[in-house]
């Protein structure tokens, strides 16, 4: 039940008034841990939206955390997706290309496009299980123990990210 008393995250003043008194620190936060000024901005203003979009379950003494938890995690998906990007970039960069069809090469293209894709379209919980254990080649215990979930839980999120990829891709 809602307490009159308390402030209200979707009343626009309160709201405006915790945006103004927190970006700053936000936006600078994760410029000091991430290092990209732009990113910092952008997510920053993401982890706003996603409260104002969430303001009737987050309440306002719980906002701060849950800005902080959303950016952070935000960074950390763009981090993995970039090591994604890396990777697969340093693995195919120094492939002889010479005696491979421009058809070949493009249909390559178009799979790493396609697969990209699709790690995108993962839910949040799939994709980072996913590029833990593919990327950062971490065990599923080891990934249990970082999100604090059990194996079986680990094990699911992969299964259901392998599941959709195939499914997405096509093969």
């Amino acid at each position: 039940m809602l307490n009159l008393n308390q402030p209200n995250t979707c009343d626009e003043i309160i709201f405006s008034s915790f945006f103004k008194s927190h970006i700053k620190a936000l936006r600078n936060f994760l410029f000091y841990k991430f290092g990209n000024k732009d990113q910092a901005e952008d997510i920053a203003q993401e982890a706003f939206l996603k409260l104002w979009q969430n303001c009737a379950s987050v309440p306002i003494e719980k906002a701060k955390s849950y800005i902080y938890t959303i950016a952070n995690n935000s960074t950390l998906n763009e981090i993995a997706h970039q090591k994604v990007i890396l990777r697969y970039e340093k693995n195919f960069a120094n492939l002889d290309r010479t005696n491979e069809s421009p058809e070949f090469i493009l249909e390559e293209k178009q799979f790493q496009t396609k697969l990209l894709k699709a790690i995108e379209n993962l839910n949040e919980k799939q994709r980072v299980a996913f590029l833990m254990h593919r990327i950062d080649k971490k065990k599923y215990s080891e990934i249990a123990e970082t999100l604090n979930i059990s194996v079986k839980a680990v094990e699911k999120r992969i299964h259901l990210a392998l599941l959709s990829l195939r499914k997405e891709i096509d093969l």
